[in-house]
């Protein structure tokens, strides 16, 4: 019993429970807890950078060979880019044909914009052009102080590039930066035995600040976001893993501490490192991993784009707001690019969805109210389908692309080989 309970994932999912039951009965307790769950997040954030940072410098400067680098790029940028329209296009359907918004008659002017009015500031002016000049820091040190991934992505792929010109005479620093990575994917461990607390903390307050009982007035679009989201992994996640020879259920297992702390935290950021970690034990080369992983959390949010659509047509349907074939298509367009920049905004999905409908001025923004105080719940859907998401596109990239150890693989995930 006592090795039972001292597994981390054991202790993360009573610690769920606990926090969901403390927030029921207790919301008055829990609310205050926040900060638990805020602080663990924030020391993974603190870890990110320096991460990113080591593991994609060491991996292209060992790989040597930047054609190789360039190739690993397409090749997750095209998955990525299939992939998310897919998942845009799937929220699209499932939001027509079960239409969960209809019925509600909500009217847009009655409706207090002022709730939203901060997400709308925060994502006005995050347009293409803005987007790729902000991918670029104002210093070097500026992207580390910032947390900026594309940003440290953008500076180690740079250093990465350099050392691996340099040659043989780059081999003493390519070696402390591994041993620099060791150290800090040692002090990741530690953090992560934190883990219980911080998604009792989360738990606790989400519950209690927004009770169960809210959940109830959007029922349906929580039921068609989960649903969707569910369907979304286990078919065409599923499907791609078992293409690519593995097996998604063997995957998820194998990540089930990182996806419990995902579960906790509602944020997929706070698994990363951990992830990361794993995927290269799991026979992804530590080049892939450092490429494709902080790039698919800025281009890979399958579950943010499922989301985006379901909520936008939600809002659509409960204001009475018309959208024919050709306004949902041009919707879908508006979305392949902003959904894209949902970690380039601080606050992700719903800050996305408010430039989103700014943009397209067919939907009202002030509809966005609705969905607020259920916005933390489906954010759970949003960051599991994420983080799946991510975990099966480093698999898939690496077999691609032949930069995958089976035999590591066969001690910790067992991967059916390839016909």
């Amino acid at each position: 019993m006592k090795r039972f309970v001292s597994n981390l994932y054991i202790q993360v999912l009573i610690a769920i429970v606990c926090g969901v039951l403390l927030g029921q009965f207790y919301p008055d307790f829990a609310v205050p807890l926040k900060p638990l769950g805020d602080g663990f997040i924030k020391l993974i954030k603190m870890l990110i950078a320096p991460i990113i940072f080591a593991t994609v410098v060491a991996g292209i400067a060992g790989m040597g060979d930047m054609k190789r680098v360039g190739r690993v790029g397409i090749k997750a940028l095209i998955y990525f880019e299939v992939v998310t329209t897919i998942a845009l296009m799937i929220g699209l359907v499932v939001s027509n044909v079960f239409r969960p918004g209809e019925g509600v008659h909500a009217t847009a002017a009655t409706l207090d914009a002022s709730a939203v009015a901060h997400y709308v500031g925060a994502g006005k002016s995050m347009g293409f052009v803005d987007y790729c000049l902000h991918v670029i820091p104002n210093t070097f040190i500026g992207a580390f102080v910032e947390g900026e991934i594309l940003q440290v992505l953008l500076i180690s792929l740079l250093v990465g590039f350099s050392l691996a010109r340099m040659g043989e005479a780059a081999r003493p620093l390519i070696d402390t930066i591994h041993a620099i990575a060791e150290i800090f994917f040692g002090i990741v461990s530690l953090v992560t035995k934190l883990a219980p607390i911080a998604a009792f903390g989360a738990m606790a307050f989400t519950v209690g600040k927004y009770g169960l009982g809210s959940l109830t007035a959007l029922a349906r679009l929580m039921a068609c976001v989960y649903l969707t989201c569910g369907i979304f992994i286990v078919v065409l996640l599923g499907l791609i893993a078992r293409l690519g020879g593995f097996s998604l259920w063997k995957i998820i297992k194998y990540v089930r501490e990182e996806l419990l702390i995902v579960i906790g935290t509602s944020s997929s950021e706070a698994a990363l490192p951990g992830l990361m970690a794993k995927l290269e034990k799991a026979g992804c080369a530590e080049s892939v991993v450092g490429m494709v992983v902080p790039a698919g959390y800025s281009f890979n949010l399958d579950g943010t784009c499922i989301y985006l659509t379901m909520a936008a047509l939600f809002i659509a349907q409960a204001t009475d707001t018309p959208l024919i074939l050709v306004d949902q298509l041009a919707l879908l367009g508006v979305l392949l690019l902003t959904s894209k920049g949902a970690a380039g905004v601080s606050g992700s999905g719903f800050i996305v969805l408010a430039a989103t409908l700014a943009s397209t001025g067919k939907v009202p923004v002030a509809g966005m109210a609705l969905i607020l105080g259920v916005d933390r719940f489906m954010s759970e859907a949003r960051a599991i389908t994420n983080f799946i998401g991510n975990t099966v596109a480093t698999f898939i990239v690496a077999r691609w692309d032949g930069e995958f150890d089976a035999t590591k693989a066969g001690d910790v995930l067992r991967a059916r080989p390839k016909a």
